[in-house]
């Protein structure tokens, strides 16, 4: 992806279920739980550089001491400072003869991170400030232990306002912020409702003081606390917490937008957003490691025993995301990285009609690292079209007696796929840059490329990219900088289809006028003096939000229904070119198509961004939103 916007967080929980002594006999280390964590949350940093935050629960604790810990930052490289931190603790606790290694207990007692339950979060903001305190674990601490709990989370809703109104219905003074807020609120009132409710039977039996204490934790039943809670919850989430009572859980929304995975065994149960980080740091294969289904939660209790329940009562349509699949997931995942090489193959006819099949007059290569396992792809579906060619020319040369080593160099030696590494990154940009004055500049050389490889105004070169969102960065550096190879064509291939409509499930992709496909059907409609049709939608958007039920008509979708998706895609060659440009080298833009799209990702139907159908009502309340935000020339999020 050129343009830099907004990430999906990572999530990662461990429980261990064998007591400190058993990892320190056979890994050699009381610290193993921890020291797991470290690695799981630093193979998913793909997913978090805005912050990193961490989670502990000590198991069966006394009263009197502290057995819910949590520590978070923002700092660059704050997932390494966050752990470092943590183990020069641990070693000042060694110095001064509060911990033994050889003795774990002492390191359960006077490590904070010496629990059986550890949480890690990592965040890439999409909304909101960047401070420690917006970064998770989020916590709800309570003196009676099963009403702590502490999230975290990789997830949007898309009614947070709604939530928050609900709560001061309740009678309840809710912070209007965060829908990581809103979630914690909303949970936490249905688990002291649970809290009270046993407290009460319990009394009625008899109980008091600890006794009551552990009758309460003991019985808390999480699945209907959850199910309770996320009734109103609109959006995807997978959302990992830790019950003060000793349960901990991760659940996922009944589409399935978010994911989540996770391994077990009888030493412990480890949970994480993505299944090749899960592979790797426990050294499992692809079918040891189990999905987080859709509308489920997987509770593992306080007595280390393991419940798979469903907790919505109508699961929906599966809508996994498929841009998570094409950009955001870890490419080192067995399934991901072959669909990502089938979508960049799928682009090879677009592509070889729009340079042609001569072979020896293209350059292939790739832009950013993202796209490395789509060019693959694209060179061995090229490869694989050529072998036909040199096939059937070999033949018929054959027939004629005419093969020799001449033909054979001119057909495959001198006209087969040529690829080669064009682009070299810089310096890494990050989203605050935005704000500076000097990030055009920066920009403009984010990438350097190879220089040679390109014959001048002779070859033409195509470069695949991952999804083109707002061809910000493809104008102001990417094109810019390839051209200096002066290739008598340019083509920049998505294999990610048009972004058309706004993402409100974890991405921060809410603002309709910031993508490039949005604005070239607009400048379309002002080309053909129909921009009246964006009064008509302006209407209708409005009384869609006005109706308590608006339905699942996607009004924004009239704008694109006039034109082709390759009328689209040369006026968006033509508004990203740079105006300084030289006028010789042509543009080209290709996406790839949704019926490619849906063929190589059968099971992650999720597909918003492209095609305007969303899995929940709450993502046609965004798009009309961001419609009328754009028409009315309004910044921010649409919801």
């Amino acid at each position: 992806m050129s343009d830099e916007i907004g990430h999906h967080c990572g999530i990662a929980l461990i429980r261990l279920r064998k007591p400190l002594a058993h990892f320190s006999e056979k890994y050699g280390s009381p610290l193993w739980g921890f020291n797991q964590l470290f690695l799981l949350m630093e193979k998913q940093h793909n997913r978090g550089q805005d912050g990193a935050g961490i989670g502990s629960m000590k198991l069966n604790v006394p009263p009197g001491e502290a057995f819910l810990f949590r520590e978070r930052s923002t700092s660059t490289n704050a997932l390494s400072e966050i752990f470092r931190e943590q183990l020069a603790s641990y070693q000042e606790s060694l110095d001064s003869g509060e911990i033994f290694p050889e003795f774990p207990d002492t390191v359960k007692k006077f490590f904070e991170y010496g629990g059986e339950i550890l949480l890690g979060h990592l965040r890439y903001g999409t909304y909101g400030s960047y401070g420690s305190t917006s970064c998770h674990p989020y916590f709800r601490k309570s003196n009676w232990a099963g009403k702590n709990l502490m999230l975290a989370a990789n997830f949007n809703l898309t009614n947070v306002a709604e939530l928050n109104q609900r709560l001061v219905g309740l009678g309840q003074h809710p912070i209007f912020e965060t829908d990581t807020q809103a979630i914690l609120e909303e949970t936490c009132y249905h688990l002291d409702a649970a809290n009270d409710a046993l407290m009460t039977r319990g009394e009625e039996e008899g109980l008091a003081g600890p006794e009551l204490s552990d009758f309460v934790g003991a019985n808390l039943d999480l699945p209907v606390i959850l199910r309770n809670a996320a009734a109103r919850w609109d959006g995807g989430y997978a959302i990992a917490g830790i019950i003060g009572n000793g349960d901990c859980f991760v659940m996922r929304d009944p589409h399935g937008i978010r994911p989540a995975f996770f391994v077990r065994d009888d030493e412990m149960i480890s949970f994480a957003s993505e299944r090749a980080p899960l592979m790797t740091v426990f050294g499992k294969k692809a079918n040891e490691v189990e999905e987080v289904e859709p509308g489920t939660v997987v509770l593992v209790r306080a007595d280390g025993e393991i419940l798979i329940e469903r907790i919505a009562e109508d699961p929906g349509q599966q809508a996994s995301c498929s841009f998570e699949r094409i950009y955001f997931s870890r490419g080192n995942d067995p399934d991901i990285y072959a669909e990502r090489k089938k979508l960049g193959g799928a682009m090879a006819p677009q592509i070889l009609e729009t340079v042609g099949t001569d072979f020896s007059k293209s350059v292939f290569s790739y832009v950013p690292n993202t796209a490395e396992s789509a060019y693959y792809g694209l060179m061995d579906e090229l490869r694989l079209i050529r072998r036909a060619e040199v096939k059937e020319r070999l033949g018929v040369a054959a027939d004629k007696g005419e093969v020799s080593s001449e033909l054979i160099d001119e057909l495959v030696m001198d006209n087969w796929p040529r690829g080669e590494k064009i682009a070299n990154k810089d310096i890494k940009l990050r989203t605050f840059i935005s704000q500076e004055a000097g990030r055009a500049q920066l920009v403009s050389h984010v990438y350097d490329i190879t220089y040679g490889v390109v014959r001048e105004k002779e070859d033409a070169l195509v470069v695949i990219d991952d999804s083109i969102v707002r061809g910000t960065t493809l104008k102001q550096s990417i094109i810019k900088i390839l051209s200096r190879s002066f290739p008598r064509k340019l083509v920049i291939a998505s294999t990610a289809p048009q972004i058309r409509y706004p993402d409100c499930y974890g991405i921060d992709m809410s603002e309709l006028g910031k993508f490039v496909a949005f604005q070239a059907a607009v400048e379309l409609l002002r080309e053909r003096d129909s921009l009246v049709l964006l009064d008509e939608i302006y209407d209708d958007c409005k009384k869609a939000l006005a109706e308590e039920d608006s339905g699942e008509t996607n009004h924004v979708k009239r704008i694109y229904t006039s034109f082709s998706e390759e009328e689209i895609s040369t006026k968006i060659a033509d508004l990203v070119r740079p105006e300084d440009l030289d006028q010789n080298i042509e543009v080209g833009i290709i996406y790839q198509t949704i019926e490619n799209l849906r063929k190589v990702l059968p099971d992650h139907t999720g597909d918003w961004y492209f095609t305007g159908n969303y899995p929940t009502p709450g993502g046609y309340r965004v798009v009309h939103k961001a419609f009328i935000n754009y028409y009315e020339n309004k910044d921010g999020r649409s919801y």
